[in-house]
């Protein structure tokens, strides 16, 4: 019985993370909503766009005119480049749009994402901060969309939405079909109060509470948003505020993406006591569910597969075979999950040899593998220590269009 009570705990926990949780939220929203002050109809703070780079000539010419192109006034607009000691062309290219009233802070040698944020805040001029990167761009209105939530006093950051375009083959389709579900998440976190997870393309925070993570912070994005939660304000979800990122160019670097971000999620869960709203109980259950559970999954799947081998050599009760793993029932569900890896396996050799839409009855399988393998990766350089705090640009597909982008 400790078999099968080990079993279904894996699997509870599993389901739950993936599916019981955003069902709960939605349930919940419909119950209860907590509404925003609607701004004036001049509302426009001024705001600091503040980009850190480290070896994005191929894109950082882009994303300075993407910015330029905001529709939003440029008097209340300050853009700030941070060079954290570009070894490419990446200052040189970003200081020609110095008549633009670009503004670049150089950070020669290259000290990490945090030291050079730390150098650049002093110098943003605006209420609100926004934190993005030199290879996503914005539509148009964008800048507008991310300010209407501060118009309400209670609210401390703003996280927008991230569109993946649908013409990288079964990459993009995979990561469209995952910030769908996240966007999801998000929009009913809001209306319960706050979301818990923050895009760090598009990250909007007031200057006047901005809390910068120590320099051993893997994931910043999270840290940040987790202070302002903290300090007693909201952090709302802005579905109309966009940012474009383009898939990796292959599915391996893609893992490598993802195991970064996963080994700061354990590195979160190392430093819960400084992270969570330990005085918000309703909020630190939606972190533990949305954030803290998910590295856990790939080792509820092995647990599962582990207990349900067991189960083989030490069958439970037959007379309660549902409950207890008795035969056969301990037979039905090693095959459904060994169904489930081969189905994931076939669908990753299929992608190599095509580079389009799986099935879905292939896609979700080799997606949920894919994306636990990553966090098994992500869990040993954590407790290793092999993840370097210092981020190092993920190669995307060809870089957007930001003329065609900022007139979405």
């Amino acid at each position: 019985m400790v078999i099968a009570l080990f079993f279904w705990l894996c699997v509870f926990s599993i389901v739950y993370t993936y599916a019981g949780y955003p069902l709960l939220l939605a349930v919940l929203a419909r119950l209860k909503h907590k509404k925003l002050l609607a701004p004036p109809a001049d509302y426009a703070p001024t705001i600091t766009l503040l980009i850190p780079a480290y070896n994005e000539q191929a894109v950082i010419a882009e994303k300075i005119q993407n910015c330029l192109d905001l529709d939003y006034p440029r008097d209340r607009m300050q853009i700030l480049v941070v060079d954290d000691g570009s070894e490419d062309r990446t200052n040189e290219i970003a200081r020609s749009f110095v008549d633009a009233g670009i503004e670049i802070v150089c950070n020669p040698p290259r000290r990490g994402k945090m030291a050079a944020m730390n150098l650049a805040i002093p110098l943003a001029r605006g209420e609100i901060v926004l934190f993005s990167d030199a290879d996503c761009f914005y539509y148009r209105n964008t800048l507008r969309q991310v300010v209407i939530p501060f118009a309400d006093p209670g609210v401390g950051a703003v996280s927008g939405a991230r569109k993946i375009p649908r013409t990288d083959g079964m990459l993009s389709e995979s990561e469209g079909l995952y910030w769908k579900y996240e966007s999801f998440i998000k929009a009913q976190e809001t209306r319960l109060g706050s979301c818990t997870g923050f895009a760090g393309d598009l990250l909007a925070i007031r200057r006047a509470i901005l809390e910068l993570p120590p320099d051993k912070i893997i994931n910043d994005d999270f840290y940040m948003g987790m202070q302002v939660l903290r300090r007693g304000y909201r952090v709302v979800y802005a579905p109309q505020a966009n940012s474009i990122v383009r898939v990796s160019v292959s599915a391996q670097m893609e893992m490598e993406r993802r195991a970064r971000m996963v080994a700061g999620r354990y590195q979160a869960l190392a430093l819960a006591r400084q992270v969570l709203p330990l005085r918000q109980p309703f909020a630190v259950w939606q972190v533990v569910s949305h954030k803290f559970l998910r590295p856990l999954v790939p080792l509820a799947m092995i647990g599962a597969l582990l207990a349900n081998i067991l189960a083989l050599i030490v069958p439970g009760d037959p007379n309660n075979a549902w409950v207890a793993l008795g035969y056969p029932v301990n037979w039905i569900f090693l095959g459904l999950q060994l169904l489930f890896y081969a189905l994931a396996l076939v669908g990753n050799l299929l992608s190599r040899v095509r580079n389009s839409k799986l099935p879905f009855y292939l896609y979700l399988p080799t997606f949920l593998v894919n994306s636990n393998f990553a966090a098994l990766v992500g869990l040993h350089r954590f407790l290793t220590r092999r993840q370097s705090t210092l981020w190092k640009r993920t190669p995307r597909r060809e870089e957007a269009d930001a003329s065609q982008v900022t007139h979405e």
